[in-house]
């Protein structure tokens, strides 16, 4: 009991600050799985979506979208590649690109975060300890990101972007420094796939471009 009383007195005073370090610092792998909601500048819930995710520090991550619609992003140290499988379409990006100052670099990336991004301890709420990270490049598509930890692993994610359009991420079953098989982080387009790297333009490419950011 002593020890239980212990354990959770360490917790309960560590920031939000002192917990993303404790887990960038402690956490080689990780997996579980998210929800993800989209809301509008008026507070209207645009998306809904579920699915698991899992990472192998720095820059490997597997991201899969189960519903509504069925879509993987996977890191694979150098690329990043986004495979929509509605539209049987692929879009690949190199790494740095994709993670100087996003989400993703949040979890995914090296220990250099302030590098990036300017970080805040956020208070806490409902036993959530929170801390705030603006990127401080001036065309980052997200004003301000809140994460929230319990136990030096992460719960919340909160996005905020420049047009006023909020995702909130929710981790559950979240497993620290698993064994992970390394194909998770490998990909080879499928066969009769659209691929669109880093030169693509165009009205379509744009509009996957759009989705895909949304998302991440």
């Amino acid at each position: 009991m002593g020890a239980l009383l212990a354990f959770h007195s360490a917790y309960a005073g560590a920031s939000g600050l002192d917990q993303l370090h404790a887990f960038l610092e402690g956490t080689k792998t990780a997996q579980g799985a998210f929800k993800q909601v989209v809301t509008n500048r008026d507070g209207r819930t645009t998306q809904t979506t579920s699915g698991m995710f899992a990472f192998s520090r720095p820059g490997k991550f597997r991201w899969t979208y189960d519903k509504p619609f069925d879509e993987v992003i996977v890191g694979d140290g150098g690329n990043v590649w986004v495979y929509d499988h509605d539209l049987n379409q692929v879009i690949v990006r190199q790494l740095d690109a994709a993670l100087g100052a996003t989400p993703a670099a949040l979890l995914a990336g090296d220990n250099a975060l302030e590098q990036n991004f300017t970080l805040v301890a956020a208070g806490s709420e409902n036993g959530i300890e929170y801390v705030d990270a603006t990127p401080k490049a001036p065309d980052s598509q997200f004003k301000r990101i809140r994460l929230g930890f319990v136990g030096d692993l992460p719960r919340t994610m909160v996005l905020a972007d420049a047009f006023g359009q909020t995702t909130t991420l929710t981790f559950s079953d979240v497993e620290r420094n698993p064994r992970l098989d390394p194909g998770l982080f490998t990909f080879t387009p499928p066969k009769g796939a659209d691929v669109i790297g880093n030169e693509a333009s165009g009205n379509r490419n744009q509009k996957a471009q759009d989705r895909v950011n949304n998302r991440k």
